[in-house]
């Protein structure tokens, strides 16, 4: 049985239909687009909420979108254990929501960055990463304000439960802060909420699915969610 995937689209969206693509062309899921006003999630098994400038960031990033109505769908479903991945200001949205815990600041250079970058697989033990294998994968960044804090507290219970799922890292595997593109706490790029269904990740990995692009880590995340969703 293969999962269907619903891609939320919200007015600034720029990266829903590289979402769609890299589920739906490449890696032979079934896909649909989610118009931010309505309310059907249309039978979707797993909710993309995909990069971009919702609504402009206006006020905050994902701070207008946290509050259309697809989104009421979307956290009734999280909390019921669906599973949701929030991508760049997909992830900006789960924090304003509170599906994740933390912020998401300017980075720290204040300039947008817009490179590959190599992230060290923080632990398997949930739906995201279980089928990988790999300990490094390489995603583009392309964002402004990726820069993750959370205050002392937070960041020891994420520590503490598993929740971190992706650090940036060297090509080697090295998380020291000079391997940090935007400055976010202890080099986080990706994480979890406790129950391990949703995740939210700053890099893009609907941007490396494709052979044709001669990486495709990306795939392995989306892979795994398959392969995991019904046993």
């Amino acid at each position: 049985m293969k999962p269907k995937f619903g891609v939320v689209v919200f007015p600034g969206s720029n990266c829903d239909h590289d979402a769609y693509y890299a589920v739906k062309k490449v890696l032979g899921y079934e896909a649909e687009f989610l118009w931010h006003k309505e309310k059907d999630l249309k039978h979707s098994n797993i909710i993309i909420l995909p990069g971009g400038f919702s609504y402009g960031d206006y006020l905050r990033t994902g701070a207008i979108a946290r509050f259309s109505p697809i989104m009421d769908s979307v956290y009734n479903f999280a909390e019921k254990g669906g599973i949701v991945i929030g991508i760049c200001n997909g992830f900006q949205i789960l924090l304003e929501i509170g599906l994740l815990p933390g912020v998401m600041l300017k980075n720290e250079s204040l300039k947008f960055v817009c490179k590959d970058v190599h992230l060290r697989v923080e632990n398997n033990k949930n739906i995201f990463t279980k089928s990988i294998k790999k300990k490094l994968l390489t995603f583009p960044v392309a964002h402004g304000e990726g820069n993750y804090y959370t205050d002392d507290a937070t960041l020891k219970s994420l520590e503490e439960n598993d929740q971190i799922l992706f650090r940036y890292a060297s090509k080697d595997g090295d998380t020291s802060s000079k391997y940090n593109p935007n400055g976010s706490v202890s080099n986080i790029a990706g994480i979890m909420n406790k129950k391990k269904n949703v995740m939210g990740l700053m890099p893009h990995p609907e941007r490396h699915c494709d052979p044709v692009l001669s990486n495709t880590d990306g795939a392995l995340i989306f892979n795994s969610i398959a392969n995991n969703l019904f046993n």
